[in-house]
This record gives C-alpha cells, sequence and structure tokens, in this order.
C-alpha cells in the first residue's frame, strides 16, 4: 500500500522555492524561485543576490543610504529574473513559477516574456507599491494566471 500523507506538486514546488531562498545574503528580504513545465520537471531555481562574479561582501546590502549606490536596489537580481536567467536549455513558454514574494514590475516583464503562463506566489507584503500594482496589472492583461500559495500547514524538518 502506498504512502498517504505525501507532500502536493503544490507544496513541492513551493518548498523548492522558499529553500532556495535560505540562500539569499539579503538581511531583509529573502526571495526564492522555482520554475516547472506543464510535466512537474524543474527547469530553473533562483534567489535574490548579487549578479555572478561580484563579491557579494564588497557590495551594498543597506536598503537606504546617502544615494542610491549605497543600496542593494540597483545591484540585486531578483529571484525571478535569477531562475529565468539561470534556466536550464528547456523552454520557458508555458510554465509555471512559483515565488515566495508577488513579482515586481521589472520581473514581470521578464516573466512574460518568457512565455510563463502561471505563477504561484506566497507573499504579497508590497501589494499597496506601485510596483506592485504594476505587475497585476501587466499579467492581468497579458493573460498570466497569478494564485496565491495557501500554506498547507505542514512542517518539514531538514538536518543538514
Amino acid at each position: 500500500m502506498k504512502r498517504k500523507n505525501y507532500i502536493s506538486w503544490d507544496e513541492y514546488f513551493m518548498g523548492i522555492a522558499m529553500f532556495s531562498a535560505e540562500r539569499s545574503k539579503d538581511n531583509n528580504t529573502q526571495v526564492g524561485a522555482c520554475i516547472v513545465n506543464n510535466q512537474h520537471k524543474i527547469v530553473a531555481v533562483g534567489y535574490n543576490g548579487m549578479p555572478t562574479g561580484c563579491n557579494d561582501d564588497d557590495m551594498p546590502w543597506e536598503r537606504t543610504g546617502e544615494t542610491s549606490l549605497d543600496t542593494k536596489y540597483p545591484f540585486v537580481c531578483h529571484a525571478e529574473l535569477n531562475a529565468i536567467l539561470n534556466r536550464n536549455s528547456a523552454n520557458l513558454n508555458g510554465c509555471t513559477l512559483y515565488v515566495t514574494l508577488f513579482p515586481c514590475n521589472e520581473c514581470a516583464k521578464a516573466i512574460i516574456q518568457s512565455g510563463i503562463k502561471k505563477i504561484v506566489y506566497h507573499s504579497n507584503k508590497y501589494a499597496d507599491s506601485e510596483s506592485t500594482k504594476a505587475s497585476a496589472m501587466l499579467f492581468n492583461k497579458c493573460g498570466v494566471e497569478c494564485e496565491e500559495y495557501k500554506l498547507s500547514g505542514k512542517a518539514i524538518t531538514l538536518n543538514l
């Protein structure tokens, strides 16, 4: 008889996104992303961090500074963009993006251009920001489905 308490596909893929977020060195917001094709195969993962080749010890991680160049914002690559750029050779057309934070408008454009058709997000803590409102408008106009992930309450402990 097969086991009955296994996790669902949504739990699995959102779990991968949450686990990926743990790689982020951002001290305020850790975001992870997992892109999946229609055969339930993972084609990409990503997290928010500095571009490849940047020593992140030499980069700013602050949210405020004397100028924007003293903050993380002009430098950090968002999890969604990292996943899109780091994908394996798979085509992203028709894929689903699992992400721990609703995408900003810049990531929304990359998501749309890559052909991703569905977003499952965990948090939308910036829902009132213009960036997030613009993302929602873009997704709506371009036929990208957005679904909030509902926590199942299951807990998984990993001993690494």
